[in-house]
């Protein structure tokens, strides 16, 4: 029986229009030419058969194949790369500094795991802070690389997922109607979470107040089980938190926006280390998808 063997740069061009979401996006990215990506997934799509992308207004989307494809494709390249990673004479060194909240810690253990195995002579600094204080570190330097939650006041980065904000509470938490609702919120200024949170509680006319602040995802999900608040977390954040914590069953509640993660780099030409690294992180939150 003849075996068929896939083109790995076809597939890395598949990959590439599927995280950008264009033929032009993925040529900029991967620094080749428009007409190169787009004769490279003629080929792939002649070969398997079947059409692998879909055009949806002016980007494009996966089809059905093209998403399982795409799924063995990044195994493929991932083992390529370490392969050839392996057996290279010049073994990576030197030292990345990358910043995530502690809401993102534990998402990203793995991945970071796997990056320490795969370059064990390289310095890996973790920090943990909010969002707007990683932000200011990757700008001034101190910092390589940071995944963050994108405030609206403070654009750019590379968007790795959107992901939806629900309300959460006890299972047993019932409010007070004749009073406001009870929030676990934290510190003013440094989270998209209260801030969406008392907007639309606000627009939508329900009273509310501050009953706890807390700068760690621990801390909210304690007051919040203990049924004596209400906040807001995305669906992969309730993954993490406690057993009595779950989605909310107060009525009335206002519909919570979309929250944006995003990787900032260091601006400058990054280093060997950091570009693996922030590759890597790039395809665990994509390779994820949304939650």
């Amino acid at each position: 029986m003849t075996r068929q063997t896939f083109d790995l740069e076809q597939l890395r061009a598949l990959v590439a229009v599927i995280d950008t979401g264009g033929f032009t996006a993925a040529a900029r990215a991967s620094g080749a030419l428009q007409s190169t990506i787009s004769m490279k997934i003629k080929r792939l799509e002649a070969e398997v058969g079947q059409p692998l992308l879909v055009r949806l207004g002016r980007g494009v989307a996966p089809t059905a194949a093209g998403q399982d494809l795409s799924a063995h494709a990044r195994d493929m390249l991932r083992l390529n790369d370490q392969a050839w990673g392996s057996l290279s004479s010049n073994r990576l060194s030197g030292q990345v500094r990358l910043g995530v909240p502690d809401d993102y810690a534990a998402q990203l253990s793995d991945t970071i795991r796997a990056f320490r195995l795969q370059h064990p002579e390289v310095t890996l600094d973790l920090s943990c802070a909010f969002s707007v204080e990683l932000m200011r570190q990757v700008q001034d330097g101190a910092l390589d690389l940071a995944v963050v939650t994108r405030m609206p006041s403070v654009p750019g980065g590379e968007i790795l997922r959107r992901e939806p904000m629900l309300w959460v509470s006890a299972p047993d938490f019932r409010p007070d109607d004749a009073a406001p609702l009870p929030l676990s919120v934290y510190p003013k200024e440094v989270c998209v979470l209260r801030t969406s949170m008392t907007e639309a509680l606000s627009a939508a006319g329900m009273p509310w107040r501050i009953a706890y602040t807390s700068m760690s995802l621990t801390g909210q999900t304690a007051m919040v089980g203990a049924g004596l608040a209400m906040t807001a977390l995305t669906r992969s954040m309730m993954q993490q938190a406690a057993q009595a914590v779950g989605p909310a069953s107060v009525s009335g509640l206002p519909a919570l926006p979309e929250i944006e993660i995003a990787l900032h780099r260091r601006p400058g030409r990054p280093t060997e280390a950091a570009r693996l690294l922030g590759d890597m992180l790039k395809e665990r939150f994509v390779a994820g998808g949304g939650v």
